[in-house]
């Protein structure tokens, strides 16, 4: 997508309940999310490193800056939809990156979720306390 001389690439992340949009262009590498700094954001170094994965993998680190808009779910959700997202994102600008990204599993969607609460059930698999007296 041409935005006046300035391209920027597109991908949608998801994650548990947590979908980010992120847009990915040439820049010197800030990461901004939800219109916040990203380290600010996450407030954790390992969910920061794991924003940077996509990156590392295909060795164009400090070369996109990040701009992603994050609804749902926590900060650890979050983080991982940020990185599906921006591995889609980097698709987009180079094809070539596909075997490398495919290969570290960064392009599948974790499927995960939280399992719904059955009735008769405290939770969605323990039961109630049972006592014989």
């Amino acid at each position: 997508m041409a935005d006046g001389n300035r391209t920027r690439y597109y991908g949608t992340g998801h994650r548990k309940n947590a979908t980010a949009r992120v847009w990915i262009a040439p820049g010197s590498g800030t990461v901004t999310i939800n219109d916040r700094p990203g380290e600010k954001y996450l407030g954790r170094a390992v969910l920061s490193r794991l924003v940077q994965q996509p990156f590392d993998v295909t060795e164009t680190s400090g070369r996109f800056d990040v701009i992603a808009h994050c609804k749902g779910g926590g900060l650890s959700g979050q983080a991982g939809a940020i990185r599906h997202g921006i591995s889609k994102a980097l698709l987009e600008a180079d094809p070539e990156f596909r075997p490398r990204l495919r290969r570290i599993g960064l392009l599948t969607r974790d499927p995960r979720v939280k399992e719904r609460k059955k009735y008769g059930r405290k939770r969605a698999r323990r039961g109630f306390q049972f006592s014989k007296r």
